[in-house]
């Protein structure tokens, strides 16, 4: 059974599968901005005359919101990584869940010094060179994080801190999918900037899989 919803950005159908357990899944594609062309910077402070894609392509980051249980499984805090390379953060779109940690290596050949003046988390990492081990900063509430470095003023990263264990970042091409979600009525977003966060309300049912895409504005 397929359905089309018409009055917001979303279409979505339902779709009956095989599904192992009493658990949902939701798929789907997010549509993406295209990608920003910028000229490359080099470690020398230097812009170069050709235009490129940047290394980070964008994305978006589809979480379940709503009023549920999580199992002692995924209670665990994990760490995850933005790394400095090529003068750009990498990934430049961090996902992690209140209560865990990330970490920000240099692997670069030259200086950084990653910040945030974000009410979220505020931090300063100070200056270090990529054969120095830099601090992990823990995400302690939830809200977003814009990330900087004090060296080099064109960086910019994203950390999105959530409440909720079900989330998941897309790939290049928007595609998504949450597997052992709750039966329940809930709420689905999709961030793809602090300006353009879309929303779908869904119902789960256990043994079934939602079809859920988020068009463009």
């Amino acid at each position: 059974m397929h359905g089309r919803v018409t009055i917001a950005i979303f279409a979505f159908g339902l779709v009956s599968t095989s599904f192992g357990g009493n658990d949902a899944a939701v798929v789907g594609v997010v549509r993406l901005p295209p990608p920003t062309l910028e000229r490359p910077l080099d470690q020398r402070y230097q812009t170069s005359e050709s235009v490129v894609v940047p290394i980070n392509p964008p994305a978006a980051v589809v979480y379940l919101e709503g009023d549920f249980a999580a199992p002692a499984a995924l209670a665990v805090k994990t760490t995850a990584e933005m790394s400095q390379k090529n003068v750009q953060f990498s990934p430049d779109l961090v996902a992690v869940r209140v209560g865990s940690a990330v970490t920000f290596p240099n692997l670069d050949d030259t200086y950084h010094n990653v910040f945030s003046y974000s009410r979220t988390k505020r931090f300063d990492l100070g200056r270090y060179r990529r054969d120095e081990r830099p601090g992990t900063v823990v995400f302690d509430k939830p809200g977003l994080v814009t990330v900087h470095c004090e060296i080099h003023d064109r960086m910019r990263g994203t950390i999105l801190v959530l409440e909720t264990p079900y989330f998941q970042k897309t790939d290049t091409t928007g595609r998504f999918q949450l597997d052992h979600l709750p039966a329940g009525h809930f709420l689905l977003k999709a961030w793809v900037s602090e300006a353009d966060v879309r929303q779908q309300p869904v119902d789960l049912k256990s043994g079934t899989t939602l079809r859920v895409d988020f068009r463009g504005r």
